[in-house]
């Protein structure tokens, strides 16, 4: 029989979450705050430029592939890939520059000249890097982790330590490469998953593998294209979706039916999905007796950074820069020190500069540029616009110089985004914009839980829970919370 099932959040746990429960033949609305689908994933025009407000990098293309399968759809259907060549672009400084290759034998090169002997350490780390990413891929990431004992299989404690659980991503990177330059392109993935590379796991060396054995691709239009298929599907898979729909309360009516309450309207569901900030859903949407965890263990959780984004419309074409481009000309370690142990304004931030005009013209005016400024930055932070414009003009100045041309007197358009928006627009605790930390001791089951203690009919999806924080794991978590919906389903 058919279950009313109300998903709250259109990003892409919450849109996976529909489409699957609906393949299922469940009836399904997905309720969104916002007036745009997509969550973090938006996208806006403003002047001829269309700028994604949220993830620009395309990584783990199967993640994606194996989703559309699941509805014998290929991605090719709904839009086209392109593999950047280089995939991106480091600045160590003024003419200092590494332009990282998409090809395997170029990148051995490239490793050989700024550290000769590290080829075959190349090969060596992404092989332990490509095991990582099949067991994790295969054996971690599709489970609940409602318990310790999905884990208690003998195969998967056994690959425990080759995966390097108990190991940091820093020692690991640096019993292999001695060059300061070739340790921080290693160490760059993780700078987003909530912890040093001395604190992250050396299982996260698996991010090295997506980068630069599977590639760094680009949905022609943007990632919003993405969110574009996924509505697409959803709509022929017959999922309603509601927008500028915040839901505000839930009323549990018995052991499988709810009230969900929206500012001006009432759903009922048998059961629900909350694709929506966790910590909001759990302290502030749910009463306290349906909570899943008191204000107190959400205190103590460590949360992936915040940003800091500039979305900046160029009347001119800029040289010198690739679609992705990472500013590493300060210091590594004390930036990730100021995101981390001791959380402030940085001093001297590195910052990312996305031009995706560079690859498709679709997104700026003719003769023009579009581009997006991130800085990583601590959560929790006061965020006022005279902080916001100090820091615009701080890595404008850096970019005008190590890139050698003005660019602040050619932007016509303008606009920043920060841990206000983030709060006001998805209820991001603390402003977090990545989730929750992929620190050792908050993966797996010791992330907040799935399902709701207290509610049999209500359950998590989204980058604060399994298996944590990115666009490919968001798709994985929808489709498992989908899967432990359909259970609950099954056994009735």
């Amino acid at each position: 029989m058919a279950q009313k099932i109300i998903v709250i959040g259109s990003g892409f746990a919450g849109l996976a979450a529909a489409c699957c429960l609906a393949q299922q033949g469940n009836e399904v609305t997905v309720l969104e705050k916002n007036s745009v689908p997509g969550g973090r994933a938006r996208q806006f025009e403003a002047e001829g430029f269309v700028f994604d407000m949220g993830p620009s990098w395309y990584w783990m293309p199967d993640v994606f592939e194996q989703f559309f399968q699941r509805f014998g759809k290929k991605t090719s259907d709904y839009y086209q890939l392109i593999r950047l060549d280089p995939s991106y672009s480091v600045f160590f400084g003024k003419n200092d520059r590494m332009d990282v290759p998409a090809k395997m034998d170029e990148l051995i090169a490239m490793f050989e000249h700024y550290e000769p002997g590290s080829g075959p350490k190349l090969q060596q780390f992404l092989s332990e890097a490509q095991y990582k990413y099949e067991v994790g891929m295969r054996d971690f990431v599709n489970r609940p982790s409602h318990s310790i004992f999905e884990f208690a299989d003998l195969r998967i404690l056994q690959s425990l330590f080759k995966l390097q659980m108990f190991q940091s991503l820093s020692s690991h990177v640096r019993k292999l490469f001695k060059n300061p330059k070739l340790i921080e392109l290693l160490e760059f993935p993780v700078l987003f998953l909530g912890a040093t590379p001395q604190k992250t796991p050396a299982l996260y060396s698996l991010m090295n593998y997506a980068d630069m054995a599977l590639g760094t691709w680009y949905p022609q239009g943007g990632m919003f294209k993405i969110v574009e298929a996924m509505l697409s599907l959803a709509s022929e898979l017959g999922v309603k979706i509601e927008l500028n729909q915040e839901v505000r309360q839930i009323v549990n009516q018995g052991a499988s039916a709810s009230k969900v309450l929206t500012q001006n309207q009432e759903y009922q569901a048998d059961f629900v999905v909350g694709g929506a900030d966790y910590h909001h859903l759990d302290q502030q949407v749910l009463n306290e007796k349906q909570r899943n965890y008191g204000e107190n263990y959400w205190d103590r959780r460590v949360m992936a950074p915040s940003s800091l984004l500039f979305y900046l419309g160029v009347n001119k074409r800029l040289k010198g820069l690739l679609h992705h481009n990472l500013f590493f000309d300060a210091d590594f370690g004390k930036h990730a020190h100021e995101i981390y142990e001791s959380p402030k304004w940085p001093e001297k931030p590195l910052f990312y500069v996305c031009a995706p005009s560079v690859t498709d013209p679709s997104v700026a005016p003719a003769g023009c540029e579009n581009i997006f400024v991130l800085i990583p930055l601590a959560p929790g932070l006061e965020d006022t616009e005279a902080r916001r414009e100090e820091y615009y003009q701080l890595v404008m100045q850096r970019l005008e110089d190590l890139t050698d041309q003005e660019i602040r007197s050619h932007v016509v358009y303008k606009r920043s985004y920060a841990h206000r928006d983030f709060q006001q627009d998805y209820h991001a605790y603390k402003g977090n914009a990545y989730g929750l930390a992929n620190t050792l001791l908050q993966t797996a089951f010791l992330k907040p839980k799935m399902r709701s203690k207290k509610m049999n009919n209500f359950f998590f999806t989204g980058q604060l829970t399994t298996p944590g924080p990115g666009v490919p794991p968001s798709l994985i978590s929808g489709q498992v919370v989908a899967a432990e919906v359909q259970k609950m389903i099954a056994a009735q």
